[in-house]
């Protein structure tokens, strides 16, 4: 029986947090978006699961905002989320997303987006139907949205500068 545990990602992790989403998704961009949003202060959740003293998952909420007419509301975005090849299926990817909305639900989040697999993301809330109304360039079946409480279902989905710079490289 191995121990699986989940904590706040710190800064001795940053390099452990690299591997891991390079190697969950096979390339440099998902690490350097983690590392552009963390340095832009643009983080508010962001979590690690370890496996015998090891990071085995990784998961990052980062600022995201709803503009609508004049307003501006405050959400976040789940991205990325990863785990190590090795681990996958093990339910870590889960167990980081359900810590990570306790938490967030405890800071006063009301509205959490996602660009992802919908049949995965859907078994933890998130639809496209709650986000379909939004405005943004990744609008399509992959857009979900997950609200905790009042939050727009109209508006501009206004993303951290990190996501432009990193997606464009």
């Amino acid at each position: 029986m191995s121990m699986m545990s989940i904590r706040a990602a710190t800064p001795r992790d940053r390099e452990a947090i690299r591997l891991v989403e390079e190697h969950a998704f096979g390339q440099q961009a998902e690490a350097g978006l983690v590392d552009a949003l963390v340095s832009g202060g643009d983080a508010v959740v962001e979590l690690v699961a370890e496996e015998d003293g090891q990071v085995v998952g990784h998961i990052l909420f980062s600022r995201l905002f709803v503009q609508n007419g004049g307003k501006s509301f405050s959400a976040v975005a789940l991205a990325p989320l990863a785990v190590e090849p090795s681990f996958h299926g093990t339910g870590i990817g889960g167990a980081l997303i359900r810590e990570a909305h306790i938490r967030l639900k405890e800071a006063g989040e009301a509205l959490a987006v996602v660009l992802g697999d919908p049949a995965y993301y859907g078994r933890f809330g998130y639809s496209h139907a709650r986000a379909e109304k939004f405005e943004s360039e990744y609008q399509g079946e992959a857009l979900q949205a997950l609200a905790w409480g009042e939050a727009p279902e109209t508006g501009r989905l206004v993303y951290a500068s990190a996501f432009s710079s990193a997606l464009a490289a």
